[in-house]
């Protein structure tokens, strides 16, 4: 059962996001990291900034961050960087890395104290928030086992925010905050056919009181839609705090695609979240990063006299952030070009 989670942006190690230009001596990282052509000396880092765009501001392949912990292990007291910062780039044993910058104008040591908060988050985290603390993915046994609307207060079907409904199938459901869902989209492996996961749309949520029984009340504090007889009855867990993600290359899959992108659009773009047909069981993890490929075109070839296809062209880079067992959602960090559903997912 997929956990609600609010991601915290928080702090990042000045270490660890520039470990990004550190080159690393083995595994994917051997080859030389390649630094942008038009990349400036001196960066000052603004508010609204992330460090993936930072990043790319200096580098061709923006999410490479290296083995962060060998940089900066310190990761109990880590550097933040903030707006007003400037960054920049150095060479160290010939490796390009960027250090903060402190500027003429300081005169001797000095404390600096700033909320976390207003820390450079690593990745835009507005476009996965609400994502996060709604729909999930769960299993058909999940919802089936599930407690259920029974019905509103005076026999009302339909029901919202402020309103106070009951639930059946609760004797074993501790009192405490519960979400409503929905069954929604099931995905489907698109090689295999098998059943990856079903969606469970977001309703509402709200305080599910003592079981008399089989039932309970629920008073409904916030709702998304409307709220039906029903509907299903999901606890929400304890928010875990992720503290950031550490981009790196995923491993190399087979058969895998884009399967959907949440919120139904035919063409995909930067910052959509969208569904991969792999997850933890094929060796992904958070913050892996895969290359999108748009199959390429079919040609006729009057030479020959038959049909070619055209060599599949890069699309984008998207970020795992959510990864269950058979499936994982991601972030569409870059997009050269539209994606669409079913193009091919590879190793970046």
């Amino acid at each position: 059962m997929r956990k609600h989670r609010v991601v915290d942006g928080g702090g990042w190690l000045i270490g660890v996001l520039w470990g990004v230009l550190l080159v690393a001596s083995t595994g994917a990282f051997a080859d030389r990291l390649q630094l942008r052509e038009d990349h400036p000396e001196v960066y000052v880092v603004k508010r609204g900034d992330t460090l993936w765009d930072i990043s790319e501001t200096f580098l061709r392949d923006p999410w490479r961050w290296p083995e962060i912990w060998s940089y900066n292990p310190q990761v109990q007291n880590p550097h933040l960087i903030y707006p007003g910062d400037r960054l920049r780039l150095v060479f160290v044993d010939g490796e390009p890395k960027l250090v903060r910058d402190g500027g003429p104008e300081r005169l001797g040591p000095q404390v600096r104290v700033q909320p976390l908060s207003a820390a450079v988050p690593a990745i835009p985290m507005e476009h996965l928030r609400a994502f996060l603390t709604a729909d999930r993915i769960v299993s058909t046994s999940d919802l089936d086992s599930a407690p259920y609307v029974l019905a509103g207060e005076e026999g009302r079907l339909i029901l919202g925010s402020g309103d106070h409904l009951y639930a059946r199938g609760v004797e074993d459901a501790a009192p405490g905050t519960y979400g409503v869902y929905r069954p929604g989209r099931v995905f489907r492996d698109p090689v295999s056919g098998d059943k990856l996961g079903i969606e469970a749309r977001f309703i509402g949520a709200g305080e599910l009181g003592v079981a008399d029984g089989d039932i309970a009340a629920l008073s409904l504090d916030d709702t998304a839609r409307e709220v039906r007889v029903g509907d299903r009855l999901l606890p929400i867990e304890p928010e875990t705090l992720l503290p950031v993600f550490s981009p790196q290359p995923a491993p190399e899959v087979t058969e895998a695609h884009l399967i959907a992108v949440v919120g139904g659009m035919n063409h995909i773009g930067q910052y959509d979240v969208v569904v991969i047909n792999r997850g933890g069981q094929h060796g992904v993890a958070p913050g892996h990063v895969v290359a999108v490929y748009r199959q390429g075109a079919k040609v006729r070839d009057a030479e020959a006299r038959e049909w070619v296809r055209l060599p599949d062209e890069r699309a984008g880079l998207v970020m795992l952030f959510d990864v269950h067992e058979a499936m994982s959602y991601g972030l569409v960090m870059d997009a050269q070009r539209p994606m669409q559903v079913m193009d091919r997912v590879r190793h970046p």
